[in-house]
Formats: C-alpha cells, sequence, structure tokens
C-alpha cells in the first residue's frame, strides 16, 4: 500500500464515463486514478499492484457484486480503504457494507465536497484504519435489515452505524421518540452481530414497578418476596451470550441502576433473595425517549450508568424530520398487512399520500403502521381513503395569528395550534402528550432561532435568554447540529 506521494486510487464501476467525471473532481498532482468495469478483475490487479492507496468499488457491477469484491479485498487484505458507491439507496447493502468492512458507503448524487472529504480522510489514514474482526455469520437467516424501511440520509447513516457497531461488543444507546423504531434497530444491530444465534431478549423499563423489574432482570429465588412461589431465572440469565434491549432505560430506578452498573463491571450478580453469584456474557443495547442528560442534572439517572451505555449512540430522527420516507413506509406496510391478513393490495390515490406525508405523526412510524393496517382491516374499497385512515383530517385547519395577542399571552395562539390536534394526540400518543408537545415547541424555537442568526450560539442563547451550556445541551438533545 502506497503511503507517501501521489495517492494510487482504482476505481470500478461500469460507467467509464462517469468514472472519468468523478475523477476529474479530484487534483492530478495529489490523486491518480486507474479504472475497472467489473469487479472479477479486481483480486488480479491488486495482486499486482501493492501500491493501491484506495479502492472506489460500485455496489452494482455485471459479474460480481461490489460486495462480493469487498469480501475478496477483505480476505485478502484487512486495511486497504474501500469506499462504496452506489446508484440508489439501500439499507440492507449500507449495513452489509459497513459490517464488511467498508470505509464508507455514498450514493449517487454525491454531495461533492462530502466525497472529496472522504477520499482525502481515506487516503490519510493509512495503515491506521480499523481492522476488521472477522465472524461467521448464517447468510440464510433472516437478519431483520428489510424492517429498516427508508431512503433518507438520516436512515441510510443508521444504517452504515448497525453494519460498524455490529461487528464489536460495544454497548448501545438508542435516542427517540416513542414510535420511531427503536426495537427494530437494536434487533438490526444484534442480527448482524456474532451474537446472533444466541438469544435478543428486551424488557421494558417504563412497564414494570421497581420490584418487579429487578426481578425481571436478575431473576429471584423462591420465597424472596411476599408471592415469590417458585424460582425465577431472570432475562441477564437467560440472554447470557445474547442481547438484552433495555427500552425506556431513563424511567429506571436509581437502585435498579446501580445493580445494573455492577452487572456491565462485573459482569456477574445474584438472584434477589439468592447468595449465589451468576455469571452472564450479554451485550447491551438501551433505549429512551427522554433526555438523559436533564435527567442526570435532575440526579434521576446515574452519570457513570450512562457513560457506560453510551459507547455509541444512535439518534433516530421522528418521522415528520423525514418525511421522503412516508411512501416507502406506506407500501411496506400495505404488502405486510396484505400477507398476514390474507387480503388484495390497495391503491393509493396522490391525494392520500400527500396528505399521509404531511401529517405530524406524532406517534411516528408505529402510528403509521396501526393506520395502515386499520385501513387494511377495515377500508371497503380498493384504494386506501382518507376516512380509511383514524390519525388523518382532510383538511387540517389554518392557524392565523393574532398579532395583539402576541405580545404579551401566546395562550390564545397556542390553544389554536393544539386544539385541532389534541383528539389524534390523545388517541396515538396516551401518556407521552405533554412530553412531546414540550420537547416540540422548544426543538421549534431553538432551531428557529438558530435559523434567525445563521446558526450563530452567542447570538441565540442571548436572544433566547439562555446560558451558552444550556444552548449546547439542546442543540446536543434534539439533533440541531
Amino acid at each position: 500500500m502506497g503511503t507517501t506521494g501521489l495517492k494510487k486510487i482504482l476505481l470500478v464501476d461500469d460507467d467509464r464515463e462517469v468514472s472519468r467525471s468523478l475523477a476529474n473532481l479530484f487534483d492530478s498532482d495529489k490523486y491518480s486514478f486507474e479504472f475497472l468495469e467489473d469487479g472479477d478483475g479486481v483480486g488480479a490487479y491488486l495482486r499486482a499492484n501493492d501500491s493501491v492507496d484506495l479502492v472506489m468499488l460500485d455496489v452494482n457491477l455485471p459479474t460480481l457484486s461490489g460486495l462480493e469484491v469487498l469480501k475478496q479485498i477483505r480476505e485478502r487484505d484487512s486495511e486497504l480503504p474501500v469506499i462504496m458507491i452506489s446508484g440508489f439507496v439501500s439499507t440492507e447493502n449500507a449495513i452489509e457494507a459497513m459490517r464488511e468492512g467498508a470505509y464508507e458507503y455514498l450514493t449517487k448524487p454525491f454531495e461533492i465536497n462530502k466525497l472529496i472529504d472522504t477520499v482525502n480522510k481515506a487516503c490519510g489514514y493509512g495503515n491506521k484504519i480499523r481492522t476488521p474482526q472477522p465472524h461467521v455469520l448464517d447468510e440464510t437467516a433472516d437478519d431483520g435489515v428489510q424492517e429498516i424501511v427508508g431512503k433518507s440520509p438520516e436512515i441510510v447513516e443508521i444504517a452504515k452505524m448497525i453494519g460498524q457497531v455490529a461487528k464489536t461488543d460495544a454497548a448501545v444507546l438508542i435516542f427517540g421518540e416513542s414510535g420511531t423504531g427503536k426495537e427494530i434497530v437494536s434487533r438490526a444491530v444484534h442480527r448482524n452481530s456474532s451474537r446472533r444465534n444466541h438469544p435478543f431478549l428486551s424488557v421494558n423499563c417504563a412497564a414494570l414497578p421497581e420490584t418487579l423489574l429487578e426481578s425481571e432482570l436478575f431473576g429471584h429465588e423462591k420465597g424472596a418476596f411476599t408471592g415469590a412461589y417458585y424460582k425465577r431465572i431472570g432475562k441477564f440469565e437467560q440472554a447470557d451470550s445474547g442481547t438484552l434491549f433495555l427500552d425506556e432505560i431513563g424511567d429506571m430506578s436509581m437502585l435498579t441502576q446501580s445493580k445494573l452498573l455492577r452487572v456491565l463491571q462485573d459482569k456477574k450478580f445474584e438472584r434477589v433473595g439468592g447468595n449465589e453469584t451468576i455469571k452472564s456474557d450479554v451485550r447491551i443495547i438501551a433505549a429512551t425517549n427522554k433526555s438523559l442528560v436533564q435527567a442526570m442534572k435532575e440526579g434521576s439517572f446515574r452519570v457513570d450508568l450512562f457513560y457506560r451505555l453510551k459507547v455509541v449512540s444512535i439518534f433516530i430522527p421522528p418521522l415528520r424530520e423525514r418525511r421522503g420516507d412516508v411512501p416507502l413506509l406506506v407500501d411496506h406496510f400495505m404488502e405486510k398487512f396484505a400477507r398476514q391478513l390474507s387480503l388484495g393490495r390497495k391503491s393509493v390515490p396522490k391525494r392520500v399520500m400527500n396528505q399521509l406525508i404531511k401529517h405530524v405523526w406524532p406517534g411516528n412510524v408505529r402510528e403509521l403502521e396501526n393506520n395502515i393496517h386499520t385501513a387494511m382491516v377495515m377500508g371497503k374499497n380498493d384504494e386506501l381513503q382518507t376516512e380509511d385512515l383514524p390519525s388523518l383530517v382532510e383538511d387540517s385547519p389554518k392557524v392565523e395569528l393574532d398579532m395583539s395577542v402576541l405580545q404579551d399571552d401566546y395562550t390564545e395562539t397556542f390553544k389554536k395550534i393544539v386544539e385541532p390536534i389534541m383528539p389524534k394526540l390523545i388517541a396515538s400518543s396516551p401518556g407521552q402528550i405533554y412530553h412531546f408537545l414540550e420537547s416540540a415547541l422548544e426543538r421549534a424555537v431553538i432551531s428557529s432561532c438558530l435559523k434567525q442568526f445563521n446558526g450563530n450560539q452567542v447570538k441565540t442563547s442571548e436572544t433566547l435568554g439562555i446560558s451558552r451550556n444550556t444552548l449546547r445541551d439542546r442543540i446536543a438533545k434534539y439533533n440541531l447540529y
């Protein structure tokens, strides 16, 4: 592999014109390009040319696929950077590419600055890039990747992160509102990992009181407490060598947090009411719809546990921030329920699809899924109709702001916004409404103010009347970078 002077790049794409155009973006004094139009010649080329600094590899090639070529390269050289390029978005390909050790996965049309920056970093990395950890996967098993539906940049980034983190045993902390698909992401991490042939178990920390949650996690001995008529094996014991998904970790009590921290540190525990020390090798994936940063400030979440859990963090944006994924999700759920219910698929008129795209979806993907399920069961036509979808309102009322009221009291203005959507919120998000509206308003205000000042945090914090530290915390909380 070359390390100094002119960097040599092998570009493999069956469209020679596209290859030439791409190569012309780079300084010829710094980079030299060689071109191949198919993957079956890559192995021979690399054996004859050991000075290649980077391979840029199209996913779709005439003979061998780019992913097959990537695997061949990795068998020969674990350090040579490989950038995968694709003409269409596929979360499955993105996950597999990163899992197999690709340096990056980029989709056409390229963001030129990002492409150049990625190539520069890849060539500068040299022997310091990560070495993939080999593991054997059952390629015939269902890895659940098809459940991650979307082509938005956010979803592609999540897919790439899944591919990278799945190769390790690192703890993962997933952030996102209720219904965004945190458990689906956690299952994708597990099913693409070396633990995939071992158990994946989940526990909802918000659904159980403290005593029952402790028993659920660690088990209990017979007679440990009133009602303990038999010995119970906890999830940590059941999930040995596998993955344990802790949903709504922010609702766990401080006492249980302390016990969980000890298990993460020592990989051993005792059942409730027992003295026997039990060892367990479990990978932890946790998720929350709350701000754990705020919880730590309030003293309701342990700082040391937070950093144990947050080795890698994944943020899943709400559906309203990736509306371009709605048509794909609608198609996915229509196919799913048509198969489950043995029904014919319904067509979706453009008018109805536009309504689905514009809807706020406070319950996120879960709410959309429930709507499609209802429509498939109850709809009387071969076409999806507005009246079949509980969350849709034909004509959302327009809010007229009363400027005379804005000077001293926002209550009436906000009532005009909230009252029309309150029935939908009650139906789709019981128990989450206050948190949803509070977060949405705070995010909207901060985002709008940042936009007004072109991202200037000093002016934004002064205008809002909050400290820079508070502003930075909210920017991180709402992913407003």
